[in-house]
């Protein structure tokens, strides 16, 4: 089911993180919500044309049906888990579902400390972390603007698009290897948040690689019961056959030398 592999420098992988900054009332993740006195309510927006007000009516109908299935579709808190029998990798934070077809690849640095997390389907791959948010409001819409601007602000292009967990972005970025289709998922959940960044043909069609957005949605997130700041990576750690790959590997290394002609 896993692939393990160290950790690159300058690994293509490898994705902007929504920066540190945390605001003073967002200390922990059981942080409160904003005021919502202070948010703007459209109270005052100019009456709409009675023939119209049927079709408005509907849309909103529509907007709540569609935010109340995406609060109701994985991925899941392990306090909600269903009970689906499936086999799922221990990963600490993330529980990732053994299912057909798609590959687990962990990639982690020398000390062990997992880097990041990738599902892969064929051509098609996702990275996904999940992050400490406040339990009363999302953080999405923030991350959002923020990786907007860092991608525009280092040369890279990017439109939103609703998808099946609510706005996503989808554009290209710049890497060292030359410009890359991605497309950036969050996903928030009362004390947590996940982000999915897909890569390949499932970066530019949603519908290019069904399996992963099946495998997102099976996976369990344990978050724990400790205050965090608001945005810190939940922690990782790499289940006892990856610690097993990574020590025969190290040890393979040892036996063949540095010129790669063993001993």
């Amino acid at each position: 089911m896993s692939l393990f592999r160290r950790r690159k420098a300058n690994d293509p992988a490898d994705e902007p993180e929504p920066t540190d900054e945390t605001r003073d009332d967002e200390a922990t993740g059981d942080a409160a919500a904003a005021d919502p006195d202070e948010a703007t309510t459209g109270d005052d927006a100019p009456a709409e044309p009675a023939d119209e007000v049927g079709d408005d009516a509907e849309n909103d109908d529509a907007t709540e049906d569609e935010d109340t299935a995406d609060a109701d579709r994985g991925p899941y808190d392990i306090d909600d888990a269903p009970d689906d029998g499936l086999e799922r990798l221990d990963l600490g934070s993330l529980k990732i579902p053994a299912l057909p077809g798609v590959e687990v690849q962990i990639q982690a640095n020398e000390e062990g400390e997992i880097a990041a997390v990738a599902l892969i389907a064929g051509p098609s791959a996702v990275q996904v972390g999940a992050f400490a948010a406040p339990r009363s409001e999302g953080i999405w819409d923030e991350v959002r603007a923020e990786l907007r601007d860092g991608v525009e602000s280092e040369g890279g292009t990017v439109t939103e698009k609703r998808g099946t967990y609510g706005p996503e972005l989808i554009g290209r970025i710049s890497t060292p290897e030359g410009p890359q289709q991605v497309r950036f998922v969050g996903i928030d959940r009362p004390r947590w948040f996940l982000r999915a960044v897909f890569h390949g043909e499932a970066a530019a069609n949603p519908a290019a690689a069904p399996e992963l957005i099946d495998c997102l949605g099976k996976i369990v997130v344990e978050r724990g019961g400790e205050a965090m700041p608001v945005r810190d990576p939940l922690p990782l750690r790499l289940p006892p056959e990856a610690v097993e790959q990574q020590q025969a590997a190290a040890e393979q290394e040892t036996d063949d030398g540095p010129d790669g002609a063993g001993r």
